[in-house]
């Protein structure tokens, strides 16, 4: 009896605070992502328990009484098999809003499915500007970082410590080639030039021959323009190459804190690079990234968890607001309300669906320095939001065009 009583008046009470939300539908977010390749470290199953925290939080606040469920997918890096998944998603469970998309082939394949079927798309994994410019959406937003991002910082670094002349190893597909091209353009309008490049498979274990074309160019930068497995093994075989011993300048345009813990500091130390989110930022990253960690087998949160824990609050406290999950709708609630929440700083939504936030300038310690498994990095420059992200003026989204 004692149990009927307490069950029944948990749900008067849950019958009283929805009541408020009574005419939102069932809210369900899919996170499709990389489960078991090259990025499931930086996205992956800890991009699902940031998707559930966001959950649990809107729940506590302005989502109570809202049916909301996460599923999630593994796209397995490739474009067909996440535009199968998205539509499947949308067409026949119910799905409302898809986020992370760790890679950017298949945020460019899924941009297109959620525009045609009136669904939100938050994009936290992939690099791609095409996302806010020529594939822009009025119902696709780019969370945390792209591969502007990435290069302003990180090729500035490089290029102001007398990096003049860059040679790149890059990933064959549409996130390396957009981060060599922004990185290159970097590079020239700050008076330095490009001496080569060579292209390989995402995935690929052996970086030998590719290493050994750098070291032929003599450039005084060899830039990695990939990420996740593949950068570990190329750092990790650039030393073993005596890349950096050679006098030669190693520079990662892409790395996760999964991947520097990976590496490991002995490999990694000294490595400059460009992050949206690091868990030991200031007192809310660590409280927060505490929870993530208890509730995700005790690891620490990459840029992109975090990324889809803001963009999925945001676009849940957006439904709330709008009493709605119509796409359309649900964007302009998004861009109307304030970005709030422990992950972003200096955050606003632009008409081209680029979040743009303050980026960081991060240095890999030393194995003296740190004191901890996660103890990593120290902030060298934080880059303000309005220079952290391609200028408006130079977007080619129709969205911006017509507003």
């Amino acid at each position: 009896m004692q149990k009927f009583t307490l069950s029944l008046a948990a749900s008067l009470c849950v019958g009283l605070m929805g009541s408020a939300h009574a005419a939102v539908p069932p809210v369900k977010i899919g996170i499709l992502t990389d489960m078991s390749g090259t990025y499931a470290a930086m996205g992956g199953s800890g991009s699902v328990a940031a998707a559930k925290l966001a959950v649990e939080d809107c729940l506590k606040a302005e989502c109570k009484g809202m049916d909301i469920e996460v599923v999630s997918a593994d796209h397995q890096n490739k474009a067909d098999i996440g535009a199968a998944k998205a539509r499947e998603w949308f067409d026949r469970d119910g799905v409302t809003a898809i986020a992370d998309l760790t890679n950017s082939a298949v945020a460019l394949a899924v941009q297109s499915i959620a525009k045609e079927k009136n669904k939100v798309a938050l994009f936290s994994g992939p690099a791609t500007t095409g996302l806010t410019n020529d594939s822009c959406s009025p119902v696709g937003f780019h969370w945390m970082f792209d591969v502007y991002s990435q290069s302003v910082g990180g090729v500035r670094a490089m290029v102001n410590k007398g990096g003049k002349s860059w040679f790149f190893i890059t990933v064959d597909y549409a996130f390396g080639h957009s981060l060599q091209k922004g990185s290159e353009d970097m590079v020239k309008e700050m008076g330095g030039t490009v001496v080569g490049s060579v292209l390989h498979p995402l995935g690929v274990a052996d970086f030998a021959s590719y290493l050994l074309q750098a070291q032929s160019s003599k450039a005084q930068v060899v830039a990695l323009a990939n990420s996740g497995a593949d950068v570990v093994n190329a750092i990790k075989q650039a030393r073993e190459f005596g890349i950096v011993e050679g006098g030669q300048r190693l520079a990662s345009l892409l790395i996760f804190l999964t991947d520097l813990r990976a590496l490991g500091l002995e490999n990694g130390q000294g490595l400059t690079y460009v992050d949206g989110f690091y868990w030991d930022f200031d007192d809310a990253s660590r409280k927060w990234s505490d929870r993530y960690a208890k509730a995700f087998d005790g690891t620490k949160p990459t840029m992109t968890h975090g990324g889809v824990y803001s963009s999925v609050l945001h676009y849940l406290k957006a439904v709330a607001a709008a009493q709605s999950t119509d796409g359309n709708v649900v964007a302009d609630k998004m861009r109307e309300i304030p970005i709030d929440d422990p992950i972003m700083h200096n955050a606003s939504i632009r008409p081209d669906g680029r979040v743009i936030h303050d980026m960081y300038l991060y240095e890999a310690k030393t194995p003296a320095e740190s004191t901890g498994d996660w103890d990593l990095s120290t902030l060298m420059a934080t880059i303000p939001a309005d220079e952290a992200f391609q200028p408006l003026s130079e977007s080619t989204c129709p969205l911006v065009k017509k507003s």
